[in-house]
């Protein structure tokens, strides 16, 4: 436990870095029905100490195990930070699965996108998705980070480490699936900061990586960062999932009768002190870089590869610097938990004295309803982050009631990570996993909407013969 709390951040990366680097990601491969694909680019950078000595930009580049044996970034005042996105002018109930906005404001793996209201802004990676004459999910990435905040990832200031497993987006609570996710990380190799230009109404933040370890890893790096994450949730209206979006009083009965969907979030309180340096407004004045790489933005590029939204006033941006609180949530929370993942000290789950597991030891507030007793976040944290809890009790009930299919998948995978067979790389666990616990959620849904109904006609013909007695 002494060697945890000793880890610094930058050491953390380091290790993240190099897992990422040498463990081949899960692919999956698109259904020739659904062969729609997006992309996400996880860009990571260290801002060296304002006492650092400055680096001359004719420096050469480091290799990766040269970067983190270069001054600067071992300095113990380096930060580690991440690019995430803001979009003031589109709420999450207006986005649109498959638009780089569902990617910014928290779209979870089920396709939910409707908020609660809770405050705190929704952040996400820069991303969308594929385009006809793309030449990869990687150039996807890529270009759409240059669309969006004017960032030009193929500059030799930037290096891929890797991808991380791909994801399945689906919607209609698992029923239908929308399209697979591939989530790529950056490194930025050089301590000058990159000008960039976002699109009207994005706003960039670069998060200290510390804020996003002490939600997770509280261990490992103590009192050393000044700003802290905490856990929160996101309510989503379960009745627009399941009813149509034009019938208004069906949808209010039927919201009434199941409640709403609770996910999990990080809510990232900075101090005021850092707003200003980590929140990087619209009206940005530095020049795009003059690149034939990336295609020019055009209104189809508008239409399907993101949305644009209104710009923000000036007086609102004012407000945002001096009151940071950032929610991070659905499909991004899954991705940072998956790249967190892989910065944690192996753990061992164990069943037997001969039979241990090892995986990552994330330590997260919430279990899958219906997992209860396993450990499918130290499996697959990214898939636990987008399991929902219900806001009514019996509709969990029933969700554990018919969650045996989903339970002895998961139970199938812990045993394929234990003997370390092919399967584990080979069959989608968490696709399959995803699937099963949404058909619980199905099955549980219809019966507590029959049983809820039972009840109501039987309460009404109670009163009307009290009536008419």
């Amino acid at each position: 436990m002494a060697e945890e709390k000793s880890d610094s951040v930058v050491r953390l990366l380091s290790r993240a870095v190099h897992r990422i680097r040498t463990t081949p990601p899960r692919i999956i491969a698109s259904p020739a029905t659904q062969p729609r694909r997006a992309a996400v680019a996880i860009v990571i950078r260290v801002v060296p100490s304002p006492n650092t000595v400055p680096v001359s930009d004719d420096a050469p580049l480091p290799t990766l195990a040269q970067f983190f044996e270069l001054d600067w970034v071992k300095d113990p005042h380096a930060s580690p930070e991440v690019l995430l996105l803001r979009r003031d002018g589109a709420s999450t109930s207006d986005t649109v699965p498959g638009h780089a906005s569902a990617f910014m404001n928290g779209f979870t793996g089920d396709g939910a996108s409707k908020s609660s209201g809770d405050a705190g802004a929704h952040v996400a990676f820069p991303g969308g998705r594929s385009e006809e004459g793309d030449e990869g999910c990687l150039y996807t990435a890529m270009r759409h980070t240059w669309e969006e905040i004017g960032l030009d990832l193929a500059e030799r200031d930037f290096m891929c480490v890797g991808q991380l497993d791909d994801r399945e987006i689906t919607t209609s609570l698992g029923k239908r699936l929308l399209m697979i996710l591939s989530p790529f990380v950056f490194l930025q190799l050089t301590p000058k900061p990159l000008p960039t230009e976002p699109v009207d109404g994005t706003t960039i933040h670069w998060v200290p990586l510390g804020t996003l370890v002490s939600a997770v890893l509280p261990r490992s790096v103590g009192d050393k960062v000044n700003a802290k994450s905490r856990w929160s949730s996101v309510a989503v209206d379960a009745a627009s999932r399941i009813t149509p979006r034009h019938s208004a009083v069906l949808n209010i009965l039927v919201r009434v009768l199941i409640g709403s969907m609770q996910f999990p979030a990080i809510i990232l309180d900075l101090p005021e002190s850092e707003a200003s340096s980590l929140s990087t407004s619209s009206a940005g004045s530095t020049a795009l870089p003059n690149s034939a790489s990336y295609p020019a933005l055009t209104q189809d590029k508008l239409e399907k590869g993101f949305t644009a939204t209104k710009s923000v006033s000036s007086k609102k941006r004012t407000r945002s610097r001096h009151q940071l609180k950032l929610k991070l949530w659905g499909l991004s929370l899954g991705m940072t938990l998956d790249l967190l993942a892989t910065m944690a000290p192996p753990s061992t789950l164990t069943s037997s004295d001969s039979d241990r597991l090892s995986l990552s030891s994330l330590q997260l507030p919430f279990h899958p309803v219906g997992g209860e007793g396993m450990r499918i976040e130290a499996l697959a944290p990214s898939l636990a982050s987008v399991f929902p809890r219900f806001s009514y009790p019996d509709v969990n009930f029933w969700i554990w009631v018919f969650g045996k299919r989903y339970r002895e998948v998961v139970r199938g995978w812990e045993a394929s990570v234990r003997s370390g067979g092919s399967n584990v790389r080979r069959i989608n666990w968490s696709g399959t996993a995803l699937n099963t616990f949404y058909a619980a959620v199905r099955k549980a849904l219809i019966v507590v909407l029959v049983l809820r109904s039972i009840g109501v006609l039987v309460g009404l013909l109670f009163a009307g013969w009290w009536v008419l007695a």
